[in-house]
């Protein structure tokens, strides 16, 4: 496809970027739905029974798995499937009585806020402490955040969580504890988007919005460690790459001071390595939260997915696999579009 689109009209390219752009993104799409459906279909988990209870009668049962189209072939079940998807339809949630679209529309704008703010500390603090542990190869410096990092790699999120929480809310009474709000802030601001700094925001209401950081802080900074972890020890290792190529020693020689050697000719080519490790580090916060959500009772997408497979509820079960197999999806498309901006090479 690049090579058809070379030597056409710079709106020809793009018009065939986009067209390429999507339809790789509906494809990959098509193929997460065919696994999510097929893995539903394997799992030793009867939805059936979820239903109905396991003292149904046989008519019953039989009665429930034929309302819910399980008498019909795999295939035409799986192009049942894609058809409602399609049409937003993720089927009925066991658990909750409710629309699982709904239920995920609730829980998910959670999840994204909390990755976010823990994504944005990651970056923040991660790639400058990258550089600086490449610019002091071998010092103590590089020692101490290398040890961070390795922290980041070994500690177990729910330990850690636990730890915040003596420390942090019952020891020194810094943050509010396990929650989105307090019980009797909830539902005191319209939910116009689910993301609870924002809401807060757009109403004005500044005491909301403080109780709000006041819980969301601990658990973010938690997550935003771990993706510190990564992200710095990434961003050293592209950079002692550059830091030992010629042009770096060159501009040294020629008296270039060694921030702008740094920053500039050495950190400005890993931009490129730096967006794909930031994305997938967003996207793994994304799904990862399991455990932080779990110990901070934090109402996200997580702790939904937990909630589900212990009811054994596959419909609640499918569709949030699938938006967090979508998210992994549109951000790995972005990077991707951020790659070639950056990069003319790959254009």
């Amino acid at each position: 496809m690049a090579a058809f689109l070379q030597g056409r009209p710079r709106w020809r390219q793009t018009v065939g970027s986009v067209t390429e752009f999507a339809v790789l993104t509906l494809l990959t799409f098509i193929g997460l739905l065919a696994i999510t459906f097929f893995i539903g279909r394997v799992i030793p988990i009867d939805p059936v029974l979820a239903v109905v209870g396991d003292r149904a009668t046989t008519e019953q049962y039989e009665a429930a798995r034929s309302a819910m189209g399980l008498d019909r072939p795999l295939i035409v079940q799986f192009g049942s499937y894609v058809t409602d998807v399609f049409r937003g339809d993720l089927g009925r949630s066991v658990t909750t009585n409710r629309s699982v679209a709904q239920d995920l529309a609730v829980v998910f704008p959670a999840t994204l806020e909390m990755a976010t703010l823990g994504i944005l500390i990651g970056v923040g603090l991660g790639v400058p402490l990258g550089v600086w542990a490449a610019a002091r190869q071998g010092q103590w410096v590089d020692q101490v955040i290398r040890v961070v990092a390795l922290l980041g790699y070994s500690v177990p999120a729910f330990w850690l969580g636990l730890v915040g929480l003596a420390v942090f809310y019952a020891g020194l009474g810094w943050v509010a504890g396990p929650g989105r709000v307090d019980i009797f802030y909830d539902g005191l601001v319209p939910a116009r988007t689910g993301l609870m700094l924002v809401d807060a925001t757009l109403a004005r209401d500044w005491e909301v919005l403080r109780n709000a950081v006041d819980h969301l802080i601990l658990p973010a900074a938690i997550l935003g460690f771990f993706a510190l972890a990564y992200i710095a020890r990434m961003t050293r290792s592209f950079m002692l790459d550059q830091l030992a190529q010629e042009y770096v020693t060159t501009a040294r020689v020629k008296g270039v001071a060694e921030w702008r050697v740094i920053w500039v000719h050495a950190f400005r080519p890993i931009r490129v390595q730096l967006i794909t490790v930031i994305g997938l580090s967003y996207a793994a916060l994304l799904e990862g939260s399991v455990m932080i959500e779990t110990v901070f009772s934090w109402p996200g997408i997580g702790n939904y997915l937990t909630q589900a497979l212990l009811n054994a509820d596959m419909n609640s079960v499918l569709g949030a696999t699938l938006v967090i197999g979508a998210v992994f999806i549109l951000i790995n498309r972005l990077s991707d579009v951020l790659y070639r901006v950056l990069d003319p090479r790959s254009r």
